[in-house]
């Protein structure tokens, strides 16, 4: 089953067990994926990685945004933005963790030769690339950052 048909079965599960925060937060990616199948060029498909990257960046957004609100004293908003963003996040697989992540890059660092901050560039064009979706593209760069000191 693809991701489109996942969260279009469960907003129907969502009505049926009267979950608000579900139903809202899965209408919404439901929204931007129909968006992007219609967009020019997507031939009214959508691919499960497509898919994958729009929940990506809407679990980074709703988490953005909540801490703005937590920042104007908006505790309601926040944490209406948090549980949406959660919904969405149970979607995506598993993030690495901090070990996982420094193994995964130092193996990336031995593969291009990395040994100074000036190599970053070099390391971070691969390192996004393999690891797109396991770990959010700020930590990795932080990672790198402090593994090339």
């Amino acid at each position: 089953m693809s991701l489109f048909d996942q969260v279009s079965n469960d907003i129907k599960e969502a009505m049926k067990a009267r979950d608000k925060v579900r139903l809202n937060a899965l209408r919404n990616v439901k929204k931007y994926f129909l968006e992007a199948k219609t967009a020019p060029g997507a031939n009214d498909t959508l691919t499960d990685e497509a898919a994958l990257k729009i929940m990506q960046k809407l679990v980074k957004q709703g988490k953005d945004t909540a801490s703005l609100y937590k920042e104007q004293n908006r505790p309601e908003l926040a944490e209406e933005e948090m549980s949406q963003a959660l919904v969405i996040e149970s979607y995506l697989p598993k993030q690495m963790s901090e070990e996982e992540l420094t193994a995964a890059l130092k193996a990336i660092m031995e593969q291009v030769g990395a040994s100074s901050p000036k190599d970053m560039g070099k390391v971070m064009g691969i390192a996004t690339k393999q690891l797109a979706g396991k770990a959010e593209g700020r930590v990795i760069s932080a990672k790198v950052k402090e593994l090339l000191q």
